[in-house]
């Protein structure tokens, strides 16, 4: 049965977040030293012969796993509430392993794209994708400045297994560059704190224009209202962590509640450490622009890079 994905939440993600490939990804980069051409078939010799053995979780599965879950609540003869898309540079036929890692762990994945080197991220419109994660930086700066939807780098699982129900999906965001667009973070960047604050300040009633994840995140409220309870009780929690403190964090619950958004959480926290709250959150995924959030987030909770544009002025700064 066909079925409109307009309301939707579509989830793309690599097959290297969502499973361990490294051994696989090692022996690869190994061989690709020594001869591209015999790398190529070590690596589907390695593949053939291991496609019977289950893969290990990857940093993206708990998530999936939990957006899969909300499907429980789909009515019947309606669009799912969540589909998700394994996108794999494998080729169809080293991707078997992936294929049957997915029946093993009975993850309710149907779509799936193999491309045997090329670049998976030129698929994404194709398939309506809201979301794509990927351990491909190359893939998902396409991805960004095509602004076909949002996309994230996920490094490697973090040190703390963090213990989040799974009842729940709980995703975090920033906000400058992430869900809002980047002209704040610029005034910023070129004129410091204090002229930062004034501007926020005075333009509090001004919403902010969307950034990368803002459609991601309006699609996480469309879900919010497919469930049968209401927002506040909902299984979907979404946080705001953000540096931002007063007064500049009134435009940001403003801005939100002009997207018509409805947010559970947000942590203002004037440039205290994020990554206790996202522990004490516990977040499925945590989506930062800066390095320097994201070196200890990731620590504790599964976090996401957000690149800029590749014409984008923080590129610079």
């Amino acid at each position: 049965m066909a079925f409109n994905l307009k309301d939707t939440l579509v989830i793309g993600i690599s097959a290297t977040a969502l499973f361990d490939l490294s051994e696989s990804d090692q022996l690869f980069q190994k061989e690709s030293k020594k001869s591209p051409e015999h790398a190529i078939e070590k690596y589907r010799a390695y593949m053939l012969k291991h496609e019977d053995i289950p893969l290990n979780e990857g940093i993206g599965f708990p998530l999936v796993k939990a957006l899969l879950n909300l499907n429980k609540y789909q009515v019947k003869g309606q669009a799912p509430l969540v589909e998700v898309v394994v996108m794999s540079r494998n080729s169809p036929e080293t991707g078997i392993r992936v294929l049957n890692t997915i029946r093993k762990m009975g993850l309710n994945i149907t779509r799936s794209a193999f491309t045997a080197g090329e670049p998976s991220a030129d698929y994404i419109e194709a398939f309506d994708v809201d979301l794509f994660l990927t351990t491909n930086e190359v893939d998902a700066q396409k991805v960004i400045d095509s602004r076909v939807c949002a996309s994230a780098v996920l490094s490697t699982p973090p040190q703390y297994k963090c213990d989040t129900p799974e009842d729940q999906v709980r995703i975090a965001f920033d906000g400058d560059a992430v869900l809002f667009d980047e002209s704040s973070e610029l005034v910023y960047k070129e004129k410091g704190i204090e002229a930062f604050h004034e501007n926020e300040n005075n333009s509090q009633d001004i919403p902010m224009n969307e950034g990368p994840f803002a459609n991601f995140l309006k699609k996480l409220s469309k879900l919010q209202e497919r469930l049968p309870m209401k927002v506040e009780h909902s299984p979907v929690r979404i946080a705001i962590v953000t540096a931002r403190n007063s007064p500049s964090e009134l435009r940001v619950i403003k801005t939100l509640r002009h997207w018509g958004v409805y947010v559970d959480e947000a942590f203002f926290l004037g440039g205290v450490e994020k990554s206790n709250i996202l522990k004490s959150f516990k977040a499925h995924i945590f989506f930062d622009d800066q390095d320097v959030h994201l070196n200890s987030s990731s620590l504790v909770v599964p976090s996401g890079k957000v690149l800029y544009p590749s014409n984008s002025p923080l590129n610079k700064k």
